[in-house]
């Protein structure tokens, strides 16, 4: 049998400590008590049309829904540790909001929450607003769908990410990450894409400076490329890309294939670099 709790306030020190089957419902955890991990250990849990204004709610959590709920800036760290969770309609804004957890789902939700999404695996957001600093740092199995977000420093030390349908207006992005594949999305930063490894973009648009340098198996398929230097420095790359490059510098391998490029740098290099460049429509190389 499971248990409902609605409609009541919960402020202190664990107040719902181990809960088991349960649903909360309409149910505020705040208060002058001030108390952390209101939930910890809890396990087979459904949250529903919830508010938490106090630090470390979610910590060791099992199995787990929420839907129409808000945590606050107040709600530090709120979920840690925690696995086979669902998330719905709602708002996550204190920092650190995710982190070491496994097999969490957001649709609809708004987050705003520094270094979100830590060390996690399996984590799947879409149909959602993200604003963070430090995105998914170190995570594996990754899925974004629909998801508009904008941050500085994303997708860092990251293996196994997918993202279709995205805005991304980030700084660095994807710096030493592993198997990445970009699908029909807007990639806007700086420095993207360095030191990665298997990274695809595939009818992505791309802007900003110095993109996509120091890369190992990269591919563009069908991308456009925007206020784009010193692009693909000592990468190894096969590219198709539409639009104009303002500049290429020394390719380390492969074939980039582009309308129009301003400049072709091949200067300086400390390493061998083959890489060859292609006008599409001169033919030329």
């Amino acid at each position: 049998m499971r248990t409902a709790i609605i409609g009541q306030q919960f402020d202190q020190e664990r107040a719902l400590y181990n809960t088991q089957d349960a649903d909360i419902i309409d149910c505020v955890f705040a208060g002058e008590a001030d108390g952390e991990s209101v939930l910890k250990e809890s396990r087979n849990i459904g949250l529903k049309n919830c508010s938490f204004s106090l630090r470390y709610p979610l910590w060791h959590v099992k199995g787990f829904t929420m839907a129409d709920s808000k945590m606050d800036e107040k709600t530090r760290a709120a979920i840690w540790y925690a696995d086979d969770g669902v998330i719905t309609n709602s708002i996550l804004g204190g920092i650190k909001a995710v982190r070491e957890c496994a097999r969490i789902r957001l649709e609809h939700c708004q987050v705003e929450s520094p270094e979100f999404g830590w060390k996690s695996q399996n984590i799947t957001l879409t149909d959602s607003a993200i604003h963070s600093e430090y995105l998914f740092l170190d995570s594996r199995d990754v899925k974004l769908q629909n998801v508009k977000m904008k941050g500085k420093y994303s997708f860092q030390y990251m293996e196994n990410l997918e993202i279709d349908h995205c805005e991304l207006d980030t700084k660095d992005a994807f710096w030493h990450s592993k198997n990445v594949t970009v699908r029909d999305s807007l990639v806007k930063g700086e420095y993207l894409g360095w030191f990665s490894e298997n990274l695809t973009l595939i009818n992505c648009r791309i802007i900003g400076t110095q993109p996509l340098c120091y890369c190992d198996n990269l591919k563009l398929v069908d991308c456009t490329m925007e206020d784009t230097d010193l692009s693909f420095e000592y990468s190894e790359v096969e590219a198709d890309i539409h639009g104009h490059v303002i500049s290429i510098k020394n390719p380390k391998s492969g074939r980039i294939t582009v309308d129009s490029v301003g400049e072709v740098i091949r200067e300086d290099p400390v390493m061998e670099c083959t890489g060859k460049v292609i006008i599409r429509k001169e033919g030329k190389q």
